[in-house]
């Protein structure tokens, strides 16, 4: 064999070699199992608590109704003991705010107590409708206690009276006060009734007369004694007294009306609210009772009719 083809073998074989050492160096190279980045432990969902907030804006002197206050996811973290839940998540900051103040224990029977307690009360939303707002709340605020009334707290009469107008007290009883069937919030036509002065002497003439009149027409009953709501299933409150909402002008109406003689209440219709509402007639006439249109004069022992226009 030539020298020349020998040497083109070996530079072949050589070439060969190189190149299988090379391919085999790059084949384990990336062989090699890639590393496999570690992933991030994810944190925990953080645990959510349902708060009482403002649908909307809310003005002093707004009654609260359903479409006034919502539900909102709240961050058990970050929830104020001020704040309403429903109570379905236990609220740390509520707990420590309710712990008792000497640092003592509480007793199992105390915590089942409180637990009842929590559970039955604070997270119906419907307890709060009705409530008077107190200060401005805008929406997405949570409701605090400060700035509603609920009925029953102080000052809710004042809070729960529309701008303008006052409460003022009357005496009723079952029967003037339509059999009891007469609720907070209905409208009521207020009538005196008065007793007439009868000066003749005549036997057969000299009997007690009495007249009544038309007070006050469409007035608000805020309350029966002090129930400014019925419950849900009842149908009469019988009480001593009952507080309307009437102007300032008809106070003196119905205080003089009052003191001329006793007053009775008569049931509106549900259709029959939309009138006009407040005194009927001159200011003072309740208190006058009316003039009799004939007067009996005795003259020699003859009676006379004397009519008086």
């Amino acid at each position: 064999m030539k020298p020349a083809r020998i040497a083109v073998i070996c530079i072949a074989a050589v070439a060969a070699l190189g190149l299988a050492l090379v391919v085999r160096a790059m084949g384990s190279s990336s062989g090699e199992p890639a590393a496999v980045a570690a992933a991030a432990p994810a944190e925990p969902p953080r645990p959510m608590a349902k708060v009482l907030v403002a649908a909307r804006d809310l003005a002093p002197g707004q009654r609260l109704t359903d479409a006034d206050l919502e539900w909102k996811d709240w961050p058990v973290d970050e929830v104020n003991p001020a704040f309403i839940t429903d109570g379905s998540v236990p609220v740390p900051a509520a707990e420590a705010a309710a712990a008792p103040a000497d640092g003592k224990a509480e007793g199992a029977v105390a915590r089942v107590t409180r637990a009842a307690t929590e559970l039955a009360g604070g997270g119906a939303k419907s307890e709060y409708f009705g409530s008077v707002v107190r200060e401005p709340i805008l929406a997405g605020e949570p409701i605090i206690g400060r700035k509603i009334v609920r009925a029953g707290d102080s000052g809710y009469m004042a809070a729960y009276l529309e701008p303008g107008m006052r409460a003022m007290a009357v005496a009723v009883s079952t029967e003037t006060a339509a059999g009891g069937f007469i609720l907070p919030g209905d409208r009521v036509d207020v009538i005196v009734t008065v007793e007439l002065d009868n000066n003749n002497t005549a036997t057969e003439t000299n009997r007690v007369k009495f007249a009544s009149r038309l007070v006050l027409q469409n007035v608000k009953v805020l309350a029966i004694d002090q129930s400014t709501r019925a419950a849900d299933d009842q149908q009469a409150v019988v009480g001593a007294t009952a507080t309307l909402e009437i102007a300032p002008g008809d106070t003196e109406t119905l205080a003089l009306a009052k003191a001329a003689g006793t007053l009775s209440l008569t049931l509106r219709s549900y259709a029959d609210t939309a009138g006009p509402s407040g005194r009927v007639g001159p200011a003072r006439a309740a208190a006058a009772p009316p003039r009799p249109s004939e007067v009996r004069v005795f003259r020699g022992g003859e009676p006379e009719v004397v009519s008086i226009p």
